[in-house]
Protein backbone atom coordinates (compact mmCIF):
# COMPACT_ATOMS: atom_id res chain seq x y z
CA UNK A 1 0.00 0.00 0.00
CA UNK A 2 1.22 3.53 -0.85
CA UNK A 3 -0.18 5.54 1.50
CA UNK A 4 -0.25 10.27 1.29
CA UNK A 5 -0.65 12.48 3.98
CA UNK A 6 -2.14 14.80 2.00
CA UNK A 7 -3.49 18.38 1.57
CA UNK A 8 -3.82 20.82 -1.30
CA UNK A 9 -2.79 21.17 -4.69
CA UNK A 10 0.73 19.70 -4.50
CA UNK A 11 -0.81 16.58 -2.92
CA UNK A 12 -3.05 16.08 -5.56
CA UNK A 13 -0.61 16.42 -8.01
CA UNK A 14 1.63 14.22 -6.48
CA UNK A 15 -1.43 11.46 -6.11
CA UNK A 16 -2.04 11.82 -9.80
CA UNK A 17 2.02 10.43 -10.38
CA UNK A 18 1.27 7.51 -7.74
CA UNK A 19 -2.14 6.34 -9.52
CA UNK A 20 0.01 6.43 -12.97
CA UNK A 21 2.75 4.34 -11.27
CA UNK A 22 0.77 1.93 -8.85
CA UNK A 23 -2.76 -0.39 -9.08
CA UNK A 24 -5.21 2.36 -8.24
CA UNK A 25 -6.45 0.46 -5.38
CA UNK A 26 -3.27 0.46 -3.55
CA UNK A 27 -2.84 3.83 -3.27
CA UNK A 28 -4.62 5.84 0.11
CA UNK A 29 -4.48 9.78 0.84
CA UNK A 30 -5.16 10.59 4.32
CA UNK A 31 -6.22 13.91 3.94
CA UNK A 32 -6.79 17.31 6.19
CA UNK A 33 -9.69 18.39 6.97
CA UNK A 34 -8.93 21.65 9.09
CA UNK A 35 -10.01 23.68 6.18
CA UNK A 36 -13.12 22.45 5.74
CA UNK A 37 -16.28 25.03 6.42
CA UNK A 38 -19.82 25.33 7.14
CA UNK A 39 -20.59 28.04 3.97
CA UNK A 40 -24.53 29.05 3.18
CA UNK A 41 -25.70 25.84 4.68
CA UNK A 42 -23.29 23.57 2.92
CA UNK A 43 -20.37 21.83 4.80
CA UNK A 44 -17.41 22.49 1.89
CA UNK A 45 -13.81 20.07 2.27
CA UNK A 46 -11.46 21.80 0.39
CA UNK A 47 -8.42 19.64 0.40
CA UNK A 48 -10.79 16.17 -0.08
CA UNK A 49 -12.58 17.95 -3.31
CA UNK A 50 -9.28 18.88 -4.79
CA UNK A 51 -8.05 16.11 -3.86
CA UNK A 52 -11.05 13.95 -6.02
CA UNK A 53 -11.50 16.72 -8.91
CA UNK A 54 -7.59 16.60 -9.85
CA UNK A 55 -7.40 12.51 -10.04
CA UNK A 56 -10.32 12.64 -11.85
CA UNK A 57 -8.99 14.93 -14.42
CA UNK A 58 -11.67 17.60 -13.88
CA UNK A 59 -9.76 20.17 -12.01
CA UNK A 60 -9.06 23.88 -13.00
CA UNK A 61 -6.06 23.63 -14.25
CA UNK A 62 -5.08 27.52 -14.34
CA UNK A 63 -6.67 27.94 -10.80
CA UNK A 64 -5.47 24.45 -9.38
CA UNK A 65 -9.04 24.19 -7.54
CA UNK A 66 -12.64 23.83 -8.64
CA UNK A 67 -13.78 22.22 -12.01
CA UNK A 68 -12.81 23.18 -15.33
CA UNK A 69 -15.21 24.85 -17.44
CA UNK A 70 -17.05 26.09 -14.45
CA UNK A 71 -19.75 29.08 -14.30
CA UNK A 72 -20.43 31.13 -11.49
CA UNK A 73 -24.31 32.63 -11.84
CA UNK A 74 -24.94 30.94 -8.31
CA UNK A 75 -22.21 33.41 -6.64
CA UNK A 76 -23.78 36.05 -8.74
CA UNK A 77 -26.95 36.58 -7.98
CA UNK A 78 -26.04 35.81 -3.88
CA UNK A 79 -23.78 38.96 -5.07
CA UNK A 80 -27.17 40.53 -5.99
CA UNK A 81 -28.57 39.60 -2.77
CA UNK A 82 -26.30 41.65 -0.85
CA UNK A 83 -24.44 37.75 0.35
CA UNK A 84 -21.35 36.86 1.20
CA UNK A 85 -19.40 35.80 -1.67
CA UNK A 86 -15.84 36.09 -1.01
CA UNK A 87 -15.59 32.68 -1.21
CA UNK A 88 -16.60 31.16 -4.81
CA UNK A 89 -18.33 27.95 -4.78
CA UNK A 90 -18.46 27.10 -8.72
CA UNK A 91 -22.07 25.86 -10.11
CA UNK A 92 -20.92 22.47 -10.54
CA UNK A 93 -19.03 22.22 -7.55
CA UNK A 94 -22.23 23.50 -5.57
CA UNK A 95 -23.66 19.61 -6.41
CA UNK A 96 -20.85 18.10 -4.72
CA UNK A 97 -21.32 20.19 -1.66
CA UNK A 98 -25.10 19.36 -1.49
CA UNK A 99 -24.56 16.28 -2.06
CA UNK A 100 -22.01 15.71 1.19
CA UNK A 101 -23.96 18.01 3.13
CA UNK A 102 -27.56 16.02 3.09
CA UNK A 103 -25.21 12.52 3.16
CA UNK A 104 -23.84 14.30 6.58
CA UNK A 105 -27.25 15.36 7.72
CA UNK A 106 -29.01 11.90 6.96
CA UNK A 107 -26.33 10.35 9.27
CA UNK A 108 -23.41 8.99 6.96
CA UNK A 109 -19.83 10.07 8.15
CA UNK A 110 -17.51 12.19 6.33
CA UNK A 111 -15.91 8.80 5.26
CA UNK A 112 -18.63 6.84 3.96
CA UNK A 113 -19.86 10.52 2.13
CA UNK A 114 -16.28 11.07 0.53
CA UNK A 115 -16.02 7.46 -0.63
CA UNK A 116 -19.06 8.00 -2.68
CA UNK A 117 -18.34 11.33 -4.57
CA UNK A 118 -14.87 9.40 -5.45
CA UNK A 119 -16.64 6.94 -6.41
CA UNK A 120 -19.18 8.61 -8.51
CA UNK A 121 -15.93 10.24 -10.32
CA UNK A 122 -14.60 6.96 -11.24
CA UNK A 123 -11.86 6.51 -8.50
CA UNK A 124 -10.24 3.22 -7.54
CA UNK A 125 -7.87 4.72 -4.86
CA UNK A 126 -8.95 5.70 -1.38
CA UNK A 127 -9.69 9.22 -0.33
CA UNK A 128 -9.52 9.47 3.35
CA UNK A 129 -10.41 12.18 5.61
CA UNK A 130 -8.12 12.15 8.49
CA UNK A 131 -11.27 12.27 11.17
CA UNK A 132 -14.63 12.04 10.92
CA UNK A 133 -15.07 14.70 13.74
CA UNK A 134 -15.08 18.53 13.10
CA UNK A 135 -11.83 20.37 13.30
CA UNK A 136 -11.37 23.74 12.06
CA UNK A 137 -7.81 25.41 11.55
CA UNK A 138 -7.58 29.22 13.22
CA UNK A 139 -5.03 31.74 12.34
CA UNK A 140 -4.13 34.71 14.39
CA UNK A 141 -3.02 37.12 12.59
CA UNK A 142 -0.75 40.42 13.03
CA UNK A 143 -2.71 42.53 15.76
CA UNK A 144 -4.09 39.40 17.98
CA UNK A 145 -7.19 38.64 15.58
CA UNK A 146 -8.19 34.70 15.50
CA UNK A 147 -10.08 34.04 11.88
CA UNK A 148 -10.68 30.75 10.11
CA UNK A 149 -8.52 29.55 8.04
CA UNK A 150 -10.36 30.08 4.67
CA UNK A 151 -10.95 34.11 5.96
CA UNK A 152 -6.94 33.93 5.97
CA UNK A 153 -6.44 32.00 2.69
CA UNK A 154 -9.22 33.49 0.43
CA UNK A 155 -10.77 36.29 1.88
CA UNK A 156 -7.04 37.99 3.23
CA UNK A 157 -5.41 36.15 -0.08
CA UNK A 158 -2.82 35.40 2.69
CA UNK A 159 -1.58 38.75 2.87
CA UNK A 160 -1.69 39.21 6.11
CA UNK A 161 1.58 38.31 9.09
CA UNK A 162 0.67 35.38 11.21
CA UNK A 163 1.34 34.94 14.35
CA UNK A 164 -0.14 31.45 15.23
CA UNK A 165 -1.88 28.45 13.60
CA UNK A 166 -4.43 26.50 16.28
CA UNK A 167 -6.22 23.79 15.45
CA UNK A 168 -9.90 23.61 17.23
CA UNK A 169 -11.16 20.29 17.93
CA UNK A 170 -8.23 18.07 17.72
CA UNK A 171 -7.80 17.24 20.99
CA UNK A 172 -10.99 15.84 21.38
CA UNK A 173 -11.12 14.24 17.77
CA UNK A 174 -10.42 10.69 16.81
CA UNK A 175 -8.58 9.25 13.68
CA UNK A 176 -10.55 7.18 11.88
CA UNK A 177 -10.24 3.81 11.86
CA UNK A 178 -9.90 3.87 7.42
CA UNK A 179 -6.84 6.51 7.58
CA UNK A 180 -5.04 4.49 10.94
CA UNK A 181 -5.03 1.39 8.90
CA UNK A 182 -4.05 3.22 6.11
CA UNK A 183 -1.12 5.03 8.34
CA UNK A 184 0.06 1.68 9.82
CA UNK A 185 -0.48 -0.73 7.07
CA UNK A 186 1.20 1.01 4.46
CA UNK A 187 4.56 -0.40 2.27
CA UNK A 188 5.45 3.34 2.33
CA UNK A 189 4.05 6.26 4.01
CA UNK A 190 4.91 9.80 2.55
CA UNK A 191 4.12 13.22 3.13
CA UNK A 192 3.57 14.80 0.71
CA UNK A 193 4.89 18.78 -0.73
CA UNK A 194 2.27 20.31 1.42
CA UNK A 195 2.07 23.11 3.48
CA UNK A 196 4.16 21.54 6.73
CA UNK A 197 1.87 23.77 8.75
CA UNK A 198 -1.72 23.95 7.84
CA UNK A 199 -1.80 21.10 5.12
CA UNK A 200 0.25 18.53 7.35
CA UNK A 201 0.01 20.00 10.96
CA UNK A 202 -3.62 19.52 11.11
CA UNK A 203 -3.21 15.57 10.67
CA UNK A 204 -0.79 15.16 12.56
CA UNK A 205 -2.80 17.17 15.42
CA UNK A 206 -5.40 14.44 15.69
CA UNK A 207 -4.32 12.21 19.20
CA UNK A 208 -1.81 9.44 17.79
CA UNK A 209 -1.06 10.47 14.25
CA UNK A 210 2.04 11.74 15.23
CA UNK A 211 3.10 9.08 17.30
CA UNK A 212 1.69 6.36 14.64
CA UNK A 213 3.94 8.05 12.08
CA UNK A 214 6.96 8.41 13.86
CA UNK A 215 6.51 4.93 14.97
CA UNK A 216 7.56 4.11 11.13
CA UNK A 217 9.81 6.51 10.91
CA UNK A 218 12.67 4.51 8.30
CA UNK A 219 9.69 3.81 5.77
CA UNK A 220 8.47 6.98 5.34
CA UNK A 221 9.44 9.82 2.73
CA UNK A 222 8.66 13.45 2.53
CA UNK A 223 8.63 15.88 -0.14
CA UNK A 224 9.74 18.68 -0.08
CA UNK A 225 6.96 21.97 -0.22
CA UNK A 226 10.04 24.05 -0.56
CA UNK A 227 11.78 24.48 -3.40
CA UNK A 228 14.70 26.95 -3.79
CA UNK A 229 13.96 29.02 -0.60
CA UNK A 230 10.20 29.15 -1.83
CA UNK A 231 7.05 28.19 -2.14
CA UNK A 232 5.62 27.01 -5.36
CA UNK A 233 1.98 27.63 -4.74
CA UNK A 234 0.55 29.43 -1.61
CA UNK A 235 1.99 30.93 1.66
CA UNK A 236 4.31 28.26 2.72
CA UNK A 237 7.66 29.70 2.97
CA UNK A 238 5.84 33.43 4.54
CA UNK A 239 4.23 31.30 7.00
CA UNK A 240 7.06 29.12 8.05
CA UNK A 241 9.08 32.51 8.30
CA UNK A 242 6.23 34.62 10.44
CA UNK A 243 5.89 31.50 12.83
CA UNK A 244 10.28 31.03 13.48
CA UNK A 245 11.08 28.49 11.32
CA UNK A 246 13.52 28.71 8.11
CA UNK A 247 11.64 28.92 4.59
CA UNK A 248 14.04 26.31 3.09
CA UNK A 249 14.64 22.78 2.29
CA UNK A 250 16.69 22.38 5.49
CA UNK A 251 14.02 24.29 7.57
CA UNK A 252 11.47 21.27 6.54
CA UNK A 253 14.36 19.09 7.77
CA UNK A 254 14.08 20.28 11.01
CA UNK A 255 10.23 20.09 11.22
CA UNK A 256 10.14 16.26 9.88
CA UNK A 257 13.33 14.61 10.60
CA UNK A 258 11.14 12.69 13.62
CA UNK A 259 8.69 11.85 11.19
CA UNK A 260 10.32 10.78 8.29
CA UNK A 261 14.11 8.77 7.17
CA UNK A 262 14.08 10.60 3.51
CA UNK A 263 13.33 14.31 2.51
CA UNK A 264 13.47 14.50 -1.38
CA UNK A 265 14.41 17.92 -2.38
CA UNK A 266 14.51 19.75 -6.11
CA UNK A 267 17.49 20.01 -7.98
CA UNK A 268 17.71 23.62 -7.35
CA UNK A 269 18.36 22.74 -3.52
CA UNK A 270 21.20 19.86 -4.72
CA UNK A 271 24.12 22.51 -2.36
CA UNK A 272 21.87 22.24 0.36
CA UNK A 273 21.60 18.00 0.81
CA UNK A 274 24.53 18.16 3.34
CA UNK A 275 23.00 20.49 5.69
CA UNK A 276 19.64 18.50 5.53
CA UNK A 277 21.78 15.26 6.27
CA UNK A 278 23.46 17.35 9.11
CA UNK A 279 19.87 18.27 10.42
CA UNK A 280 18.94 14.62 10.48
CA UNK A 281 17.21 13.05 7.22
CA UNK A 282 18.60 11.80 4.39
CA UNK A 283 18.87 13.81 1.18
CA UNK A 284 17.55 12.53 -2.40
CA UNK A 285 17.67 14.87 -5.14
CA UNK A 286 15.67 14.68 -8.17
CA UNK A 287 13.28 17.14 -9.87
CA UNK A 288 9.97 17.88 -7.68
CA UNK A 289 8.35 20.28 -9.79
CA UNK A 290 5.13 18.35 -10.58
CA UNK A 291 3.98 20.70 -13.54
CA UNK A 292 6.49 19.36 -15.92
CA UNK A 293 5.12 15.77 -17.37
CA UNK A 294 6.30 12.72 -15.90
CA UNK A 295 7.76 14.22 -12.48
CA UNK A 296 4.91 13.00 -10.26
CA UNK A 297 5.11 9.90 -11.59
CA UNK A 298 8.61 9.62 -10.61
CA UNK A 299 8.65 10.93 -7.65
CA UNK A 300 6.30 8.50 -6.46
CA UNK A 301 7.89 5.41 -7.37
CA UNK A 302 11.19 6.79 -6.00
CA UNK A 303 9.01 7.43 -2.41
CA UNK A 304 7.78 3.92 -2.84
CA UNK A 305 10.90 2.46 -3.84
CA UNK A 306 12.98 4.06 -0.68
CA UNK A 307 10.09 3.08 1.37
CA UNK A 308 10.38 -0.67 0.73
CA UNK A 309 14.33 0.16 1.29
CA UNK A 310 13.69 1.59 4.23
Amino acid sequence: MHTVLAGGVGAARYLRGALESFDNSTVSAVVNVGDDLILHGLYVSPDLDTCTYTLAGAIDPERGWGLVDETWQAMDELGRYGGDNWFSLGDRDLGTHLYRTSRLASGATLTQATAEIAAAWGLECSLLPITDDRVSTRVTIEGGAEIDFQEYFVRLAHDVAVESVSFHGANGAKATAAASKAITGADCLVIAPSNPVVSIGPILAIPGVREAVTARRSRNVAVSPIVGGAALKGPADRMLRELGEESSVVGVARLYRDLAATLIIDEVDAALADEVEEAGMIAVVMPTIMSKAGVAAALASRCHEIGLEG
